[in-house]
């Protein structure tokens, strides 16, 4: 089980935020776990600081990314980084204590029944704390629009807490959807959905950041939703002759009429990592 945080100026945030997560993953999985941090460049150090704790913690590891490449982007690191190096499972979670690790036995305990969970605010025993009521209506409201439009009946499209199974990220091909963070996660969820996956929603308690900035803005959200009715025209064509069940590994080629957005591109070598000396999985790529 590999699980990924993505993180730009989160120096009051991350070391806190490692240690409860690992914690809580060993708790889970006792040694059957990694947790990578994939930064983007940050210029208050954040980088430096997941560097020591990889030093200083088995199962920490760091990739680095040069310059804010976005969240996009960052999700497709993680996912390939995760997936190179044997992970079954990847969780995602935000670095702010956004999302609690206190939740992640919740979510690890329904993976094994599931292919997609997603940490939920929008299903019964789900809630939102801290957030001021115009910011409640409208991540309600986008919920809302984006199930109508999709016509799915997943609660919380944007949740950007998740455990995916390998064979749900082998099937939808993380790297031919579109790199905006918000639209990525509702596209991503779509296309399990469309390609015959079972996704589950745990019920999570999301607290607004207490420390740092947040990224989120108006104009990404509404960007984002703007985006959300041209996703209607991403269909799967299946292979003939393919097993029956994607489940069952059927391998699946996506076609679009073009989402706009930016692309990330694979191969990007303007990435380095580093793990802790235990580590068997220590490599460094320059760029």
């Amino acid at each position: 089980m590999w699980l990924f945080l993505p993180t730009y100026n989160e120096a009051e945030n991350l070391e806190a935020i490692v240690r409860a997560t690992t914690e809580q993953l060993e708790r889970a999985v006792p040694g059957d776990w990694r947790l990578l941090v994939v930064d983007d460049g940050s210029p208050d150090g954040t980088g430096e600081i997941a560097d020591r704790l990889a030093a200083e913690l088995t199962g920490v590891e760091v990739l680095h990314r040069r310059g804010k490449g976005g969240l996009g982007p960052a999700y497709l690191a993680g996912f390939e980084y995760a997936l190179t190096r044997g992970a079954e499972l990847v969780i995602v979670m935000d670095a702010d204590f956004s999302h609690d690790p206190h939740h992640l036995p919740a979510l690890i305990a329904a993976a094994e029944h599931s292919d997609l969970v997603l940490g939920s605010r929008y299903v019964p025993g789900g809630r939102i704390e801290n957030w001021p009521p115009l910011r409640r209506v409208l991540s309600r409201c986008g919920s809302i629009y984006a199930r109508a439009i999709l016509g799915v009946r997943v609660r919380d499209l944007t949740a950007g807490y998740r455990c995916v199974r390998r064979r749900v990220l082998e099937a939808v091909e993380p790297s031919t959807l579109r790199a905006q963070g918000y639209v990525f996660n509702i596209e991503l969820t779509y296309r399990a959905v469309v390609a015959g996956f079972k996704v589950t929603e745990v019920p999570i308690t999301f607290r607004d950041r207490t420390a740092g900035d947040s990224k989120m803005s108006l104009p990404i959200a509404v960007e984002a939703l703007r985006l959300v009715p041209k996703l209607r025209s991403v269909r799967p064509r299946v292979v003939e002759a393919a097993p029956a069940s994607p489940r069952e590994g059927r391998p699946i080629r996506w076609r679009s009429n073009g989402v706009p957005g930016e692309v990330a591109h694979e191969g990007d070598r303007s990435l380095e990592t580093t793990a802790n000396p235990a580590s068997p999985d220590r490599t460094r790529a320059g760029g």
